[in-house]
C-alpha cells in the first residue's frame, strides 16, 4: 500500500514561512495571491496489504510523530501500490 498525508497548520495559526513566499511572489511579479500557507507533503510505502489496517497505522505515525496536533491538520490516502 502507499500512504500520502498532506500535513498543513490549522486556521488562525501563524504561517511565516507562507507569508514569506507570498511576498517572494510578488516581488517576483505574481501579483494576485491572496494569501499563501505551506505545509509538509509525505509519502510512505507500506508492506500492509489491508486497506483499513494501513490508515490506522499511518494514523497513528501522524499523531505520534508526523503532526504536530496542536497546531497542524493533517489528511490520509491510501492507495495500492
Amino acid at each position: 500500500m502507499k500512504a500520502k498525508v498532506h500535513v498543513t497548520l490549522k486556521n488562525g495559526v501563524l504561517d511565516p514561512q507562507g507569508k514569506a513566499v507570498q511576498h517572494a511572489l510578488d516581488a517576483l511579479g505574481f501579483g494576485g495571491v491572496d494569501d499563501v500557507r505551506q505545509g509538509k507533503f509525505i509519502e510512505l510505502d507500506l508492506t500492509e496489504t489491508d486497506a483499513a489496517a494501513a490508515r490506522a497505522h499511518v494514523t497513528e505515525m501522524c499523531e505520534k510523530l508526523l503532526a504536530n496536533t496542536v497546531i497542524e491538520n493533517y489528511e490520509i490516502e491510501i492507495t495500492e501500490a
